[in-house]
């Protein structure tokens, strides 16, 4: 509520509950159903030795109305891979904007990991919106 009256401007969600055997470029489909270029960072943390994601994601969203729209969408949906009884949950998530997330991972270990572990930036406006963009380079090396 305090969202849709415009005094929560929170940007950076979890998305929780994800299946296991969803990969980041399955995430990406699935958010770019109904909100390709309106979101800006994701990052699913995946468990590297298993090679399967520990059930969230962080997805910074450009503004609060694609929160409200993204929300209103999935929260409470079943995922429709893989037949699972998983339910889509979302929440604030600690960090949150755009730079603060790059700072958070840019010097992180998971850059040094197979780029589809790596967390992702996008375009969110003009012709390439929704195409990844090269995140920035450690700034510790």
């Amino acid at each position: 509520m305090r969202t849709l009256q415009g005094f929560d401007t929170r940007t950076t969600i979890m998305i929780r509950n994800i299946p296991n055997k969803y990969s980041q470029q399955m995430l990406i489909d699935f958010i770019n159903e109904s909100h390709r270029g309106q979101y800006d960072f994701l990052y699913l943390r995946m468990d590297f030795k298993n090679r399967c994601n520990v059930g969230y994601a962080f997805c910074n969203m450009v503004n609060v109305n694609a929160v409200i729209t993204f929300a209103q969408r999935v929260v409470g949906k079943k995922w429709t891979r893989f037949n699972s009884d998983k339910v889509c949950m979302l929440s604030y998530a600690n960090i949150q904007g755009r730079q603060a997330l790059i700072d958070k991972f840019r010097n992180s270990s998971v850059m040094d990991e197979h780029p589809s572990y790596r967390p992702k930036l996008f375009w969110t406006n003009g012709e390439r919106a929704g195409e990844e963009i090269e995140f920035p380079a450690p700034t510790n090396r």
